[in-house]
């Protein structure tokens, strides 16, 4: 059998080339191959090595070569991996523990020849400008401070209106805050609270703005919470913790044998040691910025940096639509049936005075690509899977309420909206008007589902008539009249009730 130059299953978007960024880190050197170069990336591969580079750097100046071999054994796997993968384009970058050791440019120059190609260095001012952009490519219209907690600084940098100003870069990563402080937790606390209490984003306007944090420390925290709180929704990205109300939560944290934390068994093993550092930076943050919450981001230096060199009309899109839109692609029945949806639905609401804000019409024009990505599936299970599915999707720009709008609009689409006796409790993210717009919106899926074979070529046809006798008539052309039959019109007598008006169906 003749090999093949492209051995790609279906499951890719056809025309994507591969592109991945090694990132070398104070604490790990990590790999993450994307599928392309988009607005919205998808993960080929990740893998990370806890090398530590920055452990005892505080002390020393100097990369300890036990680290040193670590990171550099795991390039020369990279290396191969990125070969395999097809790789087009592999970016190295390299922060705060290389740049700043005294042997960090003899380091440099092996891992250049280990990962072969030029390493760039990134300098504080940079970390936290790509930290940035890697908010700005993971989340809609963001305002607020990123923070970027990585082994061997924190980068705090102002983000609003797809600008950033102010970027500060401080010695207060978990590595180095470990050694700063000697392992005594207290002069930690007093050495976090020094920094940020004394840089340019402490007691000024950004009180009550969202936090961004990025960085492996704080999502293991965010992952913790989740745990003890019994958060139904097990998804990093856009997690959000009050700033006023986990206090205790990371007083704990401080004070605690980690390995007798409640919930500890969610957080490796080799993550564990920084907990306690990642809760004090954290703490300081929250007495001196003085956020509103601490939203986490999975997106960071990795992201931005790619994000960085997208072309004007790329960074334009929103990258939840092209994500779903890349996975109607990939799972529906009909890619252009879901864009004929995204009208249809959009006529529908203004036809029956359904009003929506701008947050809600991309929610909804979202779902409508995502609709019918689950057919494949056993029709008992379609809803179930669907919703599971969307729900824990690596989706950027979303939050958790949305996430669960989505997840429970295609429920609903699947398994209809009435006297729901198995629902789900992403029910409990989202508020009583959106989860009334889940219904609807499932609703008139079904009643469109019927009528369209989930083919394209008719939606368009279709419209909606002020009824004379009141309420509105959805009117088919005469050729399609034979499509009106006891299915469609039952579920649209269960759409009419969501939507409290009183709908017919003819064809004219």
């Amino acid at each position: 059998m003749p090999a093949m130059s492209e051995p790609l299953g279906q499951g890719r978007i056809i025309g994507r080339r591969p592109v991945g960024v090694v990132d070398i880190g104070s604490n790990s050197v990590r790999l993450v191959i994307y599928e392309g170069h988009s607005r919205s990336p998808t993960v080929l591969f990740n893998e990370k090595n806890l090398s530590g580079l920055g452990r005892g750097l505080a002390q020393s100046n100097r990369l300890d070569q036990a680290a040193v071999d670590s990171a550099l054994s795991a390039l020369r796997r990279f290396r191969k991996l990125a070969d395999q993968a097809r790789v087009v384009d592999l970016y190295p970058l390299a922060t705060a523990a290389s740049r700043e050791a005294a042997n960090g440019p003899e380091f440099l120059a092996a891992a250049e020849e280990a990962i072969g190609r030029p390493i760039e260095i990134l300098s504080g001012a940079d970390e936290a400008r790509y930290a940035a952009e890697g908010v700005l490519s993971g989340f809609n219209n963001p305002k607020g401070v990123v923070g970027d907690l990585g082994g061997g600084s924190l980068e705090l940098v102002r983000i609003e209106n797809d600008r950033l100003s102010g970027g500060l870069t401080m010695p207060l990563g978990g590595l180095r805050l470990q050694d700063l402080s000697q392992n005594d937790i207290k002069k930690a606390q007093a050495i976090a609270d020094e920094h940020v209490s004394a840089c340019a984003f402490a007691n000024t306007d950004n009180e009550g703005l969202p936090f961004f944090a990025v960085g492996g420390t704080w999502r293991n925290l965010a992952r913790l919470h989740m745990q003890q709180t019994g958060y139904p929704l097990h998804v990093m990205h856009g997690y959000s913790m009050s700033a006023a109300k986990i206090d205790k939560f990371l007083d704990t944290v401080i004070k605690s044998d980690p390995e007798k934390l409640a919930g500890i068994e969610v957080i490796s093993k080799s993550r564990r040691s920084l907990l306690a550092y990642g809760a004090v930076t954290l703490r300081s943050i929250i007495r001196y910025l003085k956020p509103s919450e601490i939203l986490i981001s999975a997106y960071g230096v990795r992201e931005g940096y790619l994000h960085s060199l997208l072309p004007a009309d790329e960074r334009a899109k929103d990258p939840l639509i092209e994500a779903a839109r890349e996975l109607a692609v990939l799972r529906s029945r009909s890619p252009d049936h879901a864009e004929e949806l995204v009208t249809w639905t959009g006529r529908t609401f203004a036809a029956l005075g359904i009003e929506e804000d701008d947050e809600e019409r991309r929610l909804r024009e979202t779902a409508c690509l995502l609709a019918d990505i689950g057919w494949r599936a056993h029709p008992d299970y379609r809803g179930l899977i669907s919703l599971s599915t969307i729900a824990h999707a690596a989706f950027p720009a979303v939050d958790h309420r949305g996430r669960a709008y989505l997840g429970l609009t295609n429920f609903f689409r699947h398994e209809g909206t009435m006297n729901q006796v198995q629902l789900p409790d992403l029910d409990t993210l989202v508020d009583e008007r959106l989860f009334a717009r889940a219904q609807i919106l499932g609703s008139l899926f079904r009643v469109t589902y019927l009528l369209t074979a989930s083919m394209p070529g008719v939606l368009d046809r279709f419209r909606w008539s002020q009824d004379p006798r009141g309420g509105f008539t959805l009117v088919l052309p005469e050729d399609l009249a034979s499509l009106i039959g006891s299915r469609p019109e039952g579920r649209l007598q269960q759409f009419a009730k969501l939507v409290g008006q009183t709908l017919r169906m003819e064809a004219r």
